[in-house]
């Protein structure tokens, strides 16, 4: 699915956020920016060991903040890497959840990338109910976006079935409200 408001664009598709050909990945992290399960260990993994080394450097991150590094062996140019909230662990979850998207955005805007792909922050072993989740990506996305200067295109990339419809639904009702254009798969 293809969401749009004037020269800015929303996708959503199923797929690996390894195999991103967009300018930035967005990367699951922990605080420590190691490797890990999950996206970060996969991410990781695709980069290869030089992403490990330059993000020692960078003194871990904070939940809702985002910090960027090379994309290293990945086809995309940036990895910026944000710690989503433990679901049960913070007193703002949706608050900091909205944060983490948003900062990756301006952090990939601040560094000239023209498109970004996200995975679904915080559903894994964070324990963030998917479709809150969905519903605080979609909107924080939609309502960034516009206000950026170099990134026109984010995509949600999203493994499974369900969680793919989860996000298909929310951004339709939410563009829907912000009055984004919605085009389906093959329209």
């Amino acid at each position: 699915m293809r969401s749009w408001y004037q020269d800015w664009c929303l996708e959503i598709e199923r797929g690996d956020i390894t195999a991103q050909e967009t300018e930035a990945v967005v990367n699951a992290a922990n605080r420590e920016l190691a490797p890990g399960g999950g996206v970060a260990g996969a991410i990781h993994r695709a980069a290869g060991p030089g992403l490990w080394e330059e993000c020692k450097g960078l003194g871990g991150c904070a939940t809702g903040e985002a910090k960027i590094t090379g994309g290293h062996a990945l086809p995309a140019r940036y990895v910026v890497h944000t710690v989503g909230p433990v679901y049960d662990n913070e007193p703002n979850p949706a608050d900091l959840l909205a944060r983490s998207y948003r900062n990756s955005l301006f952090v990939a805007d601040e560094n000239g990338a023209g498109s970004v792909a996200f995975p679904a922050l915080s559903t894994g072993a964070f324990g963030y109910p998917m479709g809150e989740a969905a519903e605080i990506a979609v909107r924080t996305l939609m309502k960034t976006l516009p206000a950026l200067q170099s990134v026109r295109l984010t995509r949600l990339v999203l493994r499974g079935a369900r969680e793919h419809q989860v996000h298909m639904d929310a951004a339709r009702r939410i563009a829907a409200e912000l009055g984004w254009a919605v085009a389906e798969e093959g329209g």
